[in-house]
């Protein structure tokens, strides 16, 4: 959907963005796979067993096309279907483990799942060995297709949504044509670089070892683009502000949108945030020169929120939205934005979510399909003094489900990590959570720290503030790690 036809009073609706889900193609011979020692394999066979004098090297020297395209070369029409056919029957035991994955395709195949999209590969080979190779291999995609050559490769890029399409021959240039796909080529193929250059490929690269970098580019640009297009479309906007790195990159993108003097940020104190985080939001918000405003919230009067269930995070995120409304109101303000990522919407278990949709909340990041990642390196590029800024949930998050919050419970809590944080601020750390078990209190920090330093002094620190006992968690920090001792956490989806 284009920013354009978007209302500002609206909001998105749940699971739509403004930009199309990433789905990667890619074909396989001479592009993930160098299959080319297997199938001659196969091919010396054929020539063994039918006495045909067949330049093995010569075929596998132009890998792409149909198998009844190169058959034809060697064998008379009337007999080219029947060598397909012996050549398929000799293939998975021949051609599957003589192929080998060709360099940078696991790392090309995580980058597209760290951007949370899709692979498909879409190929000329026959589909069944097409799943043999990619099972033997255990390469992590999400559909094959087989049987497919050059533009018909568009058909099932198509299907599949694909908008990006990577191959090493001119034919697959054809394909991602035929889909309206970005034609990646990489020149592991047939086909010199330059080659596929002058064919009309739009990115070349040497090889697949140069496709993570290119993508995370690219992708990030076109996210970025789409966040860009969304927040101008609003004449003014309310920033929920927490001071943490995704809220204060979406505030400075909505200050780069529509100007500062258009953007409020309003970052709501109550006992459920850390003191130690309201100075520092103050600074960043007055350092993009947008107005900070600072809301006293009363989730603590919920008794949804007290109750401290599964599904507390929706009492936090009503309150936040609803004291946030007036606040709009009295600015002129039709929008209410929160700094929900991409990341976010799929963790499973995020009710606080809903709770904002339901008040009427947008969620530019999320529309955008930016993931954590992608708002730190872009927070980077922008020079934000946030880029690198742990992850800082409410101090409601420490406590077990189940406990009934208190202010007096969040201060404790609140104290015995600052304790911590400063004992290990020598060390670099980087996360700490003192989490709230009752009787106990589980302490978790950085997980390469584990080991390094002393548990018994961070143990006597967190007892120092009422707690009866602790322990240092073995595992590390696990963000949400509360949310594993909830024996049902679907209902609360």
């Amino acid at each position: 959907m284009s920013t354009a036809e978007i209302q500002p009073s609206q909001p998105a609706q749940p699971g739509s963005t403004d930009v199309p889900e990433l789905v990667v193609g890619f074909d396989l011979d001479m592009t993930l796979i160098d299959s080319r020692p297997g199938i001659k394999a196969v091919w010396d066979l054929l020539a063994a067993e039918t006495g045909v004098a067949i330049d093995t090297e010569l075929v596998v020297s132009r890998l792409g096309p149909p198998l009844t395209w190169e058959m034809a070369n060697w064998f008379p029409a009337d007999q080219v279907d029947a060598m397909v056919a012996r050549y398929r029957e000799h293939y998975p035991e021949y051609a599957i483990t003589g192929s080998l994955p060709l360099p940078g395709v696991e790392e090309s195949l995580a980058a597209v799942r760290a951007l949370r999209g899709r692979t498909v590969v879409v190929s000329a080979k026959y589909g069944p060995s097409v799943e043999l190779h990619l099972q033997h291999l255990g390469l992590d995609v999400d559909e094959p297709v087989g049987d497919l050559h050059g533009a018909e490769k568009g058909t099932a890029l198509r299907e599949h949504q694909a908008t990006i399409y990577v191959g090493d021959h001119t034919a697959d240039i054809d394909g991602a044509r035929a889909a309206g796909a970005v034609a990646v080529s990489v020149a592991t193929g047939p086909f010199t670089a330059d080659e596929l250059r002058a064919y009309g490929a739009d990115v070349v690269l040497n090889d697949l070892t140069e496709f993570p970098a290119w993508l995370d580019e690219y992708v990030l640009e076109q996210r970025l683009s789409a966040l860009m297009e969304r927040l101008s479309s609003y004449e003014s906007l309310v920033v929920a502000f927490s001071g943490g790195a995704d809220s204060a990159f979406l505030l400075a993108a909505a200050a780069r949108a529509i100007g500062p003097a258009n953007v409020v940020a309003a970052t709501a104190v109550s006992p459920s945030l850390p003191v130690a985080e309201l100075e520092p939001a103050a600074h960043f918000a007055d350092s993009i020169g947008v107005r900070h405003v600072t809301p006293h919230t009363h989730e603590m009067d919920r008794e949804g929120y007290q109750a401290n269930a599964g599904d507390r995070c929706y009492f936090c995120k009503a309150e936040l939205v609803e004291t946030l409304q007036p606040i709009a109101d009295e600015f002129g303000i039709k929008a209410i934005a929160t700094g929900t990522n991409a990341d976010d919407a799929i963790a499973g278990f995020r009710p606080g979510i809903r709770a904002a949709f339901e008040r009427g909340a947008i969620t530019p990041l999320r529309d955008a399909r930016l993931t954590k990642a992608q708002i730190r390196e872009a927070s980077r590029s922008w020079g934000l003094e946030t880029s690198d800024k742990p992850a800082a949930a409410c101090l409601s998050s420490r406590i077990a489900y189940g406990i009934r919050i208190t202010p007096n419970l969040l201060a404790r809590v609140d104290r015995a990590e600052m304790a911590v944080r400063n004992h290990l601020t020598p060390y670099g750390v980087q996360n700490v959570r003192v989490r709230d078990l009752g009787e106990s209190a589980s302490i978790e920090i950085d997980a390469d720290l584990l080991g390094t330093v002393d548990n018994s002094a961070l143990v006597e620190l967190v007892r120092a503030e009422g707690f009866a006992a602790a322990a240092v968690d073995a595992r590390g920090f696990r963000s949400g790690s509360m949310n594993e001792r909830l024996t049902n956490p679907d209902r609360y989806r």
